[in-house]
């Protein structure tokens, strides 16, 4: 309670970027944010690894709002290769954390996967971020509202399909990038050499690489959403 009687609200927030003057960025929106209600302890990490170890430590307050990149540094060690990982270890550690993601993928199926697989409060397209948008985003947040910036709408709103594979064509995408030799997928899928050789192929077609080698389709695959 300040020096006028009125409660003032704590939160602990984290801002995990691998680009020093984004997250100062953030910080000073943050801090401007009603002031007269609200006090706000930071916590700061610039990969993968510096906020594994800032969440996991047993002297750390649970946060109430996560900012996280989803492209960072990895920390492979703990298989945690994004801000997706990130968001997900949080939630497990710290349930009630309210995540906001940041992005510079503009692909629907990403986004779609990010929507689907995070339920995030906050997904912004780093494109479409300005200091009052920030603000406007973090207003929704803390008030327990969900916020996606214009171009997620735009592609959420739009008629554009979606790439859909089934189960086997996904078993195939992880053991090729787990480095198992196409000769000895059917070891581990109840399906013919031949048959995943045709899938191959229209896996390539369908995400427009039909040249790809192994290792590029894997890189597709993970590029719009489908293989993490």
């Amino acid at each position: 309670m300040d020096s006028a009687g009125l409660t003032i609200i704590k939160n602990n927030i984290l801002i995990v970027d691998d680009h020093p003057f984004i997250i100062q960025g953030y910080k000073n929106a943050i801090t401007r944010y009603n002031p007269s209600k609200y006090e706000f302890s930071i916590s700061e990490a610039k990969d993968c690894e510096s906020a594994y170890n800032v969440v996991t430590d047993l002297d750390t307050v649970a946060f109430d709002i996560a900012f996280l990149d989803i492209s960072m540094p990895p920390y492979e060690e703990k298989a945690i290769y994004s801000g997706e990982d990130l968001a997900k270890l949080i939630l497990e550690k710290m349930p009630n954390c309210k995540i906001i993601l940041l992005t510079m993928f503009t692909e629907f199926l990403k986004i779609k996967t990010i929507l689907n697989n995070i339920n995030p409060h906050g997904l912004v397209i780093k494109n479409d971020l300005t200091f009052d948008e920030l603000l406007f985003a973090f207003d929704k947040v803390i008030k327990n509202e969900r916020y996606y910036s214009e171009s997620v709408l735009k592609m959420l709103d739009s008629q554009e399909q979606t790439v859909e594979i089934d189960l086997f064509d996904q078993q195939i995408l992880f053991h090729l990038s787990k480095g198992t030799k196409t000769k000895d997928i059917p070891q581990y899928i109840p399906i013919s050499l031949n048959a995943i050789e045709v899938r191959k192929l229209n896996l390539k077609v369908l995400l427009k690489v039909p040249e790809a080698s192994d290792i590029e389709l894997v890189r597709e695959a993970r590029n719009i959403g489908l293989l993490f």
